[in-house]
């Protein structure tokens, strides 16, 4: 191994292990409706030979599959990938999921009719291999669609809030993914067409902000292991805070928790 090497695949291992804490699958239950409404507005065709990059437990890639898309879903957690296999198997839905990193795809070039990322391709540590593998495994004339957190938008600022606290992971902030002159750099010439739209995506939590919190501690896992790189008087700080954040939103009482996230959704046709 080269000694350029070792760090990123350490970093790796780390991104990793952090994904496959918390329970993800419970996570995205409450994300389900604004995965639907993003889906919905590809107005892919059925039969659609999609890719569903960073599919964590499948959120993105059943809805799609419910659609008549022909599914391959890939992540790097592999005990959400298990998950997403046991609800595309008690759904009775003819979906794939494989391990995968969205730097080094695991298909063929040109394969997919759709290369879709919700939320997902945007935490790998280097933006331009993601493009690039995107690019490769898409057919021509085919759609690559994504949805990006917004570095101005409620969730932005939630990760700047927790970036305060902890030490930096030596890679380009995710959220970069949600400015639209970047993401045109990251695809350059392979694109024939990009339209870049601002969204809102909505957060609807049955508790209060304090609650969320704990929520996101327990099932989010980058949020879990923010928490867990702090002493005891460091997580009281950061909870505070980001009580404080969500305690912004609207209808934010004991019992409901109500906030609009904006995110970047990204449309290209490639060359």
């Amino acid at each position: 191994m080269t000694a350029t090497m070792q760090p990123m695949n350490e970093l790796k291992t780390r991104l990793k292990a952090t994904w496959m804490t918390g329970d993800y699958e419970r996570f995205s239950r409450y994300m389900e409706a604004g995965a639907r409404e993003f889906y919905q507005r590809l107005e892919l065709p059925r039969g659609t030979k999609l890719l569903d990059v960073g599919c964590g437990a499948g959120q993105l890639a059943l809805i799609a599959a419910r659609e008549g898309a022909q599914v391959t879903g890939c992540d790097i957690a592999t005990n959400w990938l298990e998950r997403a296999r046991e609800r595309a198997a008690a759904g009775g839905l003819p979906a794939t999921f494989v391990e995968g990193d969205a730097e080094a795809l695991p298909c063929a070039d040109g394969q997919f009719d759709a290369v879709v990322s919700l939320i997902g391709a945007m935490f790998a540590p280097r933006p331009e291999r993601v493009a690039s593998e995107m690019l490769r495994v898409c057919r021509p004339g085919g759609m690559i669609a994504m949805a990006n957190w917004t570095p101005n938008g409620f969730i932005g600022r939630m990760f700047k809030v927790i970036s305060r606290h902890i030490a930096p992971s030596g890679m380009p902030s995710p959220v970069l993914w949600g400015d639209p002159l970047t993401v045109r750099g990251r695809f350059g010439k392979g694109v024939a067409s990009l339209m870049t739209t601002p969204r809102l995506y909505r957060f609807d939590y049955p508790f209060g902000p304090a609650d969320v919190v704990e929520f996101f501690r327990e099932n989010y896992g980058p949020m879990s292991r923010a928490f867990a790189a702090l002493d005891m008087a460091g997580q009281e700080v950061l909870r505070r805070e980001l009580v404080d954040l969500w305690s912004e939103g609207e209808n934010a009482g004991d019992d409901r928790t109500v906030v609009d996230s904006e995110y970047l959704e990204v449309i290209a046709a490639v060359a």
